[in-house]
């Protein structure tokens, strides 16, 4: 199991949607709207890395909102 949070920099005004898309998807386990540098962080939890990096690419980057992601993995 891969766990990572997701900084994500979204259009003005957008953050509320962007985190509504989030929060409907499956191994999005947590998404909070926060302020500073960043927008939203979410918690996603995959099977591996390679789903995890086609998550990011085909679900959550594909999103017209999202300017910028920042992926930390968890390492425990």
């Amino acid at each position: 199991m891969v766990v990572a949070y997701v900084l994500l920099i979204v259009r003005p005004g957008e953050e509320s949607n962007v985190a509504d898309k989030l929060k409907s998807m499956e191994d999005v386990k947590d998404v909070s709207v926060v302020y500073g540098e960043y927008d939203i962080v979410a918690k996603i939890e995959k099977e591996d890395m390679e789903a995890l990096q086609n998550f990011l690419i085909k679900k959550v980057r594909a999103m017209e909102e999202i300017e910028r992601t920042s992926t930390m993995i968890s390492l425990k």
